[in-house]
């Protein structure tokens, strides 16, 4: 989709455990600092899209999500449209509110993404990952896993994957040993990876984990599911993150200084395709870069789901810095990092900022927004003023099962 939508304001919790906060508190705070950040009051609000993913099986909270946050704040009237989509909830909310901007239905609508995963029973928040792929095959793909890990002789990998941690980690593991084996890219190298985003997130006083690691550090925490080590997986987490946006008209009536603009926005589903074959990440982005008439050698920076360490690196691939097999060099030789040619995740990215699921992908816009408009402070890209943010969920056989990939610039 291409889109006209302007970006009027941005605003975000710190992530982190918020065990004594709710769904209400958390996803309102969000709203209230973008309203505030726009200028506006929830009384301009045309309608608002409200990303979550897990609430119902964390919290029990179903059916009517975004209506129990927004009254929360005293909004109603609104119409408010729920979306799930995983882990990108948000950004799938994100897309819709763009598009009826775009379509000229609405003039100034809110998107907004909230979560709470941590709670007393870890089971509950592990339960809500394993319902991100397709149950019903859920037993078969447990035992292909295991299989994956006993022939590589992983041990951690072996065993309690969706009770001790997200299976999602296991399946990223099995991709990360799939990519070394193919390229021969390095554990140091998906280290580096964490190492870089924890320098970032040091920098970013929302980020959940604020201490800057070193590769060796990295390398000798504790195994999750081999090749991943602890920082190399990104940590649950509570948080919002919210968007408003109008269409140009109403921009040039808000009298906005240093817009951001959607480019474009394009959500894709998965689908059964010969390995080696284009896949769903491909397609996105080369629709998202078509519909916004850039190129990679265009963008200022990058917002990736580097839900673990060795999913950045493939992202590098996936969006067109690098030819395959190459990310691993690109992060080694400091392209991605602040500072370098194309920094990637300046907010610390999903490992070291956070994943609450359901936040995530409007994060990644906030983050892009405010690195555009100049004030991310000191961890500021210089003369920013291309964004691309690439946010994923669920798994359904060997590709995801939504990406949605957001181009904004000034």
């Amino acid at each position: 989709m291409k889109s006209t939508a302007v970006v009027a304001g941005v605003g975000m919790t710190q992530f982190g455990k918020h065990l004594d906060q709710g769904l209400k508190a958390i996803g309102g705070e969000a709203v209230t600092a973008a309203l505030a950040d726009a200028g506006i009051t929830g009384d301009d609000l045309d309608a608002a899209y409200v990303g979550n993913a897990a609430a119902g099986l964390v919290t029990g909270q179903e059916s009517i999500r975004g209506q129990v946050i927004l009254r929360g704040i005293g909004l109603g009237k609104l119409p408010v449209i729920n979306v799930e989509n995983a882990c990108a909830s948000a950004s799938t909310a994100l897309n819709q509110a763009a598009a009826m901007v775009t379509a000229g239905l609405y003039d100034c609508v809110l998107a907004l993404g909230a979560e709470k995963l941590y709670h007393e029973d870890k089971r509950k928040t592990f339960g809500a990952f394993s319902g991100a792929v397709d149950v019903e095959v859920l037993q078969e793909l447990m035992a292909g896993l295991q299989k994956s890990a006993d022939n590589a002789g992983a041990e951690s990998a072996s065993s309690g994957a969706g009770e001790k941690r997200s299976m999602f980690m296991d399946i990223y593991a099995r991709v990360a040993r799939g990519h070394m084996d193919r390229y021969g890219t390095t554990v140091e190298q998906f280290a580096a990876v964490s190492a870089k985003n924890s320098r970032h997130g040091h920098l970013n006083p929302r980020a959940q984990f604020r201490e800057e690691l070193s590769v060796e550090d990295v390398v000798n925490s504790p195994m999750i599911a081999e090749p991943l080590t602890r920082p190399m997986c990104s940590p649950i987490g509570d948080g919002a993150a919210a968007v408003i946006l109008v269409s140009p008209e109403r921009a040039r009536q808000m009298g906005i200084q240093n817009p951001v603009r959607i480019r474009s926005s394009v959500l894709r589903s998965g689908w059964d395709h010969p390995p080696g074959e284009i896949d769903v990440a491909g397609l996105c982005v080369k629709e998202a870069y078509e519909e916004a008439g850039i190129g990679p050698e265009d963008l200022s920076l990058i917002e990736c789901h580097d839900a673990s360490a060795p999913a950045e690196i493939i992202a590098y691939e996936s969006l067109g810095i690098c030819a395959p097999g190459e990310g691993g060099k690109l992060v080694e030789e400091g392209v991605t990092t602040l500072g370098g040619r194309l920094p990637v995740n300046t907010s610390g990215g999903l490992l070291r900022k956070g994943h609450p699921v359901g936040a995530t992908g409007i994060a990644q816009v906030v983050e892009l927004t405010e690195q555009i408009q100049g004030r991310s402070g000191n961890r500021q890209v210089e003369g920013a003023t291309v964004g691309l943010a690439h946010n994923g969920g669920g798994t359904i056989g060997s590709d995801v099962a939504a990406l949605c990939i957001t181009i904004v610039s000034n």
